[in-house]
């Protein structure tokens, strides 16, 4: 571009506004003297061809700073330098030397801020993304928008988006993106879940960890992605469309072709900190912008950062100002990127006010919950952060929905066969009503999952007793010690049958445990097909097949594969395992039908919950009141000691018989049967119920 013009321009949107006759910008800094926008004609650009400088007579409008550029168009680049006070103690740390990312750029070019740090300017600036100016209004959704699926009828699939397709296992043409999740589709339909969870999709860079294997020598990635740099933008190398912009497009056509199948995309995002990481860190943008504004500082020496996060710094995000980023930021993922939900990491975070105390009324979560906008959106909460934040059954907002961990470790602690268990599993397949229904809450604000992206796998919980972190190059001192798992007599693969078959037994106790219970089940991606991270409960830093979708598990374990289609097909075809309110108890019964649940004894009896161990019973009444359509009755039978058990059933409702529906002590693929194939019980009185095993009869 031969020559820029430019004009003051004026407080639009912030970020970057694409028009006919070029681009307006628009940033925020209260504390800046000088604020100058670089452009750049290609990502290999060490230096810019045209650095616009934003007088503050001119350019400034309060707080935000604005420019507009002549001839710009989408697809150019751009990066930020900003004047202002280096005063750490104070809270300042402004550099004009250094370049900035937009906090709002919606897309960035290849690159990497932490693998080229080398001395040398220019030389670092050839291998430092640029952002990209993106023109959201140039996509087609045609009539795709948001699914707005019940709670009660979703089934969350947690997964990362590169690690699903990535090992050459997948087959894929385009593995590790956005495009090749499109093309693993069908599979995601043949398991019948409602939607994907994503772990962080938005821009962050995976050599920000410096960690060596000590067994092979070779540098250690963020592959999670818990340390966002671009809040608005997805991830560049997930996008198997290089050119700029491109990887926006990519993530769209991945929303809309998930919708198209009736799959939600939900992600998994990053607000409570950030990847200028503590005071030695380096500034990217919220630092170089207005440091004392975005982050906590500690309150008397403000060159130092709170760490509620446990990764160096906490956003300041019940600021005002940082409000309206994170509002603004859902906002466009789901106006522009048509997302359907957000799970927030480290959550109780967000609901520190500014001196870093955990508030009961937190502005930000509440605005999220009330925000019009946002009405018809899932917002999970995972409610706990790294400061002693722990607000489990208490998230404040009214609406939000929480990861539950009492529901994972109570069912971990009653599948292994803890002593005296039995009184907590009951309460965590009722609902978990002793955690959400002070709070008004109902059985679908509990996520209910026994392992998650952080922990074993599946495969591993029944199969390590302790965790194999040696890879990680921490010494094996990260991740958690207490993993309530259990490895059946031999730590780590074997090929004793008696033990593998006793850990497949309990794979499909876990999941029918989620699946028969009340709230939202979520599942991590490939424990459907026992994959193994050979013990590693930490492999936060594994981008490799270590954390990858193996897909020949697929084909290797087909059958437990087809357990868990049928026993979500079950679940999604049985409203009474998908409630949205508490059972009411005996209440509930009408026209001499079962109420909504009843709880036994192995014998029949009543229980008598102070001795009930190792065993619960109990039926489902799907004629009972406060079901939306009547449905049938379910006996469960869960007997997790090491002995068998006759076990009473409980008689059927006139004219109707028990038939058997899923039994997972039968090792071969009759343990679970579709609807209509249901076995008839010879005996409808009796049971023998194996050791470590659940029984599913259902009445017709």
């Amino acid at each position: 571009m031969d020559s820029i013009q430019t004009k003051p321009g004026r407080p639009m949107k912030l970020g970057t506004l694409v028009t006919p006759q070029g681009v307006y910008f628009t940033v925020f800094s209260r504390n800046a003297k000088k604020i100058f926008l670089e452009l750049y004609n290609s990502a290999e650009d060490a230096v810019p061809y045209h650095t616009v400088e934003l007088n503050p007579e001119t350019n400034r409008t309060g707080d935000l700073w604005h420019v507009f550029v002549e001839g710009l168009k989408p697809g150019d680049l751009y990066l930020y330098r900003v004047d202002g006070p280096f005063a750490p103690s104070k809270g300042h740390r402004f550099d004009k030397n250094q370049s900035l990312f937009d906090p709002r750029a919606k897309a960035f070019t290849e690159g990497s801020v932490f693998k080229y740090m080398l001395p040398g300017k220019d030389k670092y600036m050839e291998r430092f993304p640029k952002c990209v100016i993106v023109n959201d209004d140039d996509y087609d959704w045609e009539d795709d928008k948001p699914l707005a699926i019940p709670l009660e009828k979703s089934i969350i699939y947690e997964m990362h988006l590169k690690g699903f397709t990535a090992s050459p296992s997948s087959e894929v043409e385009h593995p590790g993106t956005y495009r090749g999740l499109i093309e693993k589709i069908p599979y995601l339909q043949s398991l019948g879940i409602s939607a994907v969870e994503l772990l962080p999709v938005m821009e962050f860079d995976e050599y920000e960890n410096t960690n060596v294997n000590p067994r092979t020598g070779a540098r250690m990635k963020n592959y999670w992605g818990y340390s966002t740099i671009g809040f608005f933008a997805p991830k560049y190398s997930y996008s198997s469309d290089k050119t700029p912009g491109g990887c926006v497009r990519e993530f769209k056509d991945m929303v809309k072709a998930l919708h198209s199948v009736g799959i939600e995309v939900i992600l998994d995002v990053v607000f409570n900190h950030t990847a200028e990481g503590n005071e030695n860190g380096i500034s990217l943008n919220f630092r170089g912008f207005d440091n004392k504004i975005f982050y906590h500082l500690v309150p008397d020496h403000k060159e130092y950062y709170m760490n509620f996060s446990g990764c160096g710094n906490a956003v300041n995000a019940n600021h005002p100002v940082v409000q309206d980023f994170i509002i603004d930021c859902l906002h466009y993922w789901v106006l522009e990127m048509h997302v359907d939900g957000f799970r927030f990491d480290l959550a109780s975070e967000l609901c520190r006010d500014e001196k870093g105390c955990i508030c009961d009324n937190a502005p930000l979560t509440k605005r999220i919950a009330e925000d019009s906008v946002l009405r018809n959106t899932k917002i999970i909460a995972e409610p706990w952060d790294c400061g002693g934040g722990y607000q489990i059954g208490n998230f404040p907002g009214g609406r939000w929905c929480e990861w539950n961990d009492h529901y994972r470790d109570g069912i971990r602690r009653f599948i292994r066969g803890d002593e005296f268990i039995a009184n907590e599993a009951a309460t965590r397949i009722a609902g978990s009503n002793d955690i959400y229904a002070l709070s008004g809450r109902a059985p679908i604000h509990s996520i209910n999952f026994i392992t998650a992206h952080d922990g074993f796998t599946l495969n591993d919980l029944v199969t390590y007793n302790h965790k194999h972190n040696e890879d990680n190059g921490e010494g094996n001192r990260d991740g958690n010690d207490n993993n309530i798992s259990y490895n059946y007599g031999y730590e780590g693969p074997t090929v004793n049958p008696k033990i593998e078959n006793l850990r497949s037994q309990q794979i499909r106790n876990f999941f029918t445990m989620l699946m028969i219970s009340q709230g939202v089940p979520m599942f991590v991606a490939g424990d459907e097909v026992r994959r193994t991270q050979n013990g590693n409960n930490n492999a936060y830093c594994q981008d490799n097949e270590t954390s990858w979708f193996n897909w020949n598990d697929v084909k290797d374990n087909s059958q437990m594969l087809e357990f868990v289609q049928k026993l979500i097909a079950l679940r999604n075809q049985h409203v009474v395992f998908h409630r949205r309110n508490f059972f009411g108890g005996a209440s509930t019964s009408q026209f001499n039908e079962p109420p909504d649940i009843s709880w036994f004894n192995f014998d029949g009896t009543v229980p008598d919950w102070n001795k009930m161990n190792r065993y619960l019973g109990l039926r489902l009444g799907g004629k009972a009141a406060g079901l939306p359509t009547d449905d049938n009755d379910f006996f469960i039978a869960i007997n997790m000691d090491i002995h068998d058990m006759t076990i009473t059933v409980p008689r059927p409702s006139n004219g109707r018989k028990w038939y058997r529906a899923v039994d997972t002590s039968i090792s071969n693929r009759t343990a679970i049967l579709l609807s209509g194939q249901e076995e008839t019980l010879n005996s409808q009185e009796h049971y023998v119920l194996v050791a470590n095993s659940i029984l599913v009869l259902i009445s017709k």
